[in-house]
């Protein structure tokens, strides 16, 4: 099978250029303007921009046990539409992700999917936070990562063994930073607009703490620690100290923390919520900031699939929104065409930077290297409609806004996995 992609604009970290791409075999044959070889089909690119593909290092594809929500196989239809074509799938399944059984069911049903399919072992078994998992035999089984996500070992003594014992493993740890104790039942974020709503809210300072206390730990051990989904201005400030001080921290966030706020939640909509919620606007600024200055390394979606019915009650609702669709467009939109952010940070941010982080190869467009693109059209504007996502969930708090930049194509190992029509 081959493939000639005419009249693109090629960008990478060490490429910006328009050029011809042929592809033959499943890897990157030739790069050149101009390129007239035969091939099974010659694509018109004209306009669009060809981009390494992405790698979200944080997702939820509720498989096994909450299929009802999302599978594997949905959850990567959704990312190839996103540009998606690398993730990282946290491990509160249920059962929990704590045995190479579930660890080989996982990677069996992603084989054929076109995604590079990673799953995050659990921390502590059935994720109960009593007693350390084997992480040693648990990355021999394909463990990418290791998470209690959804919530965290609340022992720090456990939680600093972890650390020690995963620097020996040479496995990163990522930690979902909110004392329990703090939130105690609170569904988003504690200010004006929880206030106004009568309703009972996250203080910042339940991921503020257990921010500064993992990098505590972190450092303690001088091992790596991983914090994920970060929302407020004081866990920022925290990441970036302790980064100078040369602790090996290093932190991701999603794009609705640096585009919306909880003004969004006066609505009364469960599809604006999600654990850790949105905060105010010096935090969407702080976020925003981070992520320019490298303090944040890298954007993901911790995309979290849930049924309409679950999120019609306001109150009751579970947190959590989809988002592997709109990721890309959404930061295209809210940094790229303000002018903020370069399309090789944002390459770096959402493709280089994850896989670096999980010790995987880059993904490159190169010649010799696998074919792992996507087409996008940067200026293309289009509005999110809910039903019309991938997933089998439609719980987004894009809803109804209108994003520019929408991927056209998505192609894995020289195939084509998806295409906009």
């Amino acid at each position: 099978m081959s493939l000639l992609i005419k009249n693109v604009h090629a960008v990478d970290l060490c490429l910006n250029q328009k050029t011809d791409i042929f592809i033959q075999n499943g890897r990157i044959s030739t790069i050149a303007p101009d390129i007239s070889l035969n091939a099974d089909q010659v694509i018109d690119a004209s306009g669009l921009t060809a981009m390494p593909g992405l790698f979200d290092m944080h997702v939820h594809f509720r498989d096994p046990g909450q299929t009802h929500k999302e599978d594997i196989l949905t959850g990567c239809q959704a990312a190839l539409a996103g540009g998606v074509t690398g993730v990282l799938c946290m491990p509160n399944t249920k059962p929990p992700v704590d045995s190479p059984e579930i660890l080989q069911y996982i990677l069996d049903k992603a084989k054929n999917t076109g995604v590079d399919v990673r799953p995050v072992a659990c921390i502590t078994k059935g994720m109960d936070g009593g007693e350390l998992t084997d992480f040693a035999d648990l990355k021999a089984h394909g463990a990418a990562c290791l998470s209690d996500d959804g919530r965290p070992v609340k022992n720090a003594e456990l939680m600093r063994q972890a650390l020690e014992k995963a620097r020996d493993e040479n496995i990163l740890i990522a930690s979902h930073c909110e004392d329990l104790d703090i939130i105690s039942g609170g569904i988003m974020h504690r200010g004006s607009i929880s206030e106004e709503l009568g309703v009972k809210g996250m203080d910042r300072a339940s991921e503020d703490y257990i921010t500064a206390r993992e990098i505590i730990l972190a450092s303690s051990v001088k091992g790596r620690i991983h914090i994920c989904h970060v929302s407020t201005k004081g866990s920022v400030d925290i990441i970036r100290e302790a980064k100078r001080l040369g602790v090996q921290v290093t932190c991701e966030t999603a794009p609705h923390y640096f585009m919306l706020t909880h003004e969004k939640l006066r609505s009364r909509n469960a599809n604006d919520r999600m654990n850790p919620p949105l905060r105010e606007e010096e935090d969407r600024l702080a976020i925003e900031q981070a992520v320019l200055d490298g303090t944040i390394d890298c954007i993901v979606t911790d995309h979290a699939p849930h049924t309409q019915e679950e999120k019609a009650d306001f109150t009751l609702a579970p947190n959590g929104i989809v988002g592997l669709e709109t990721s890309l467009a959404a930061t295209l939109t809210a940094l790229y065409h303000t002018g903020k952010c370069s399309l090789e940070k944002i390459i770096s941010l959402m493709s280089d930077r994850p896989r670096a982080l999980l010790n995987l190869e880059p993904v490159r467009i190169h010649e010799g290297e696998s074919a792992n693109l996507i087409l996008v059209d940067l200026n293309h504007k289009w509005t999110v409609v809910p039903e019309k996502l991938h997933s089998k969930s439609c719980n987004t708090a894009f809803r109804n806004m209108e994003l520019t930049g929408k991927v056209m194509m998505t192609i894995t190992d020289g195939m084509i996995r998806y295409e906009n029509k």
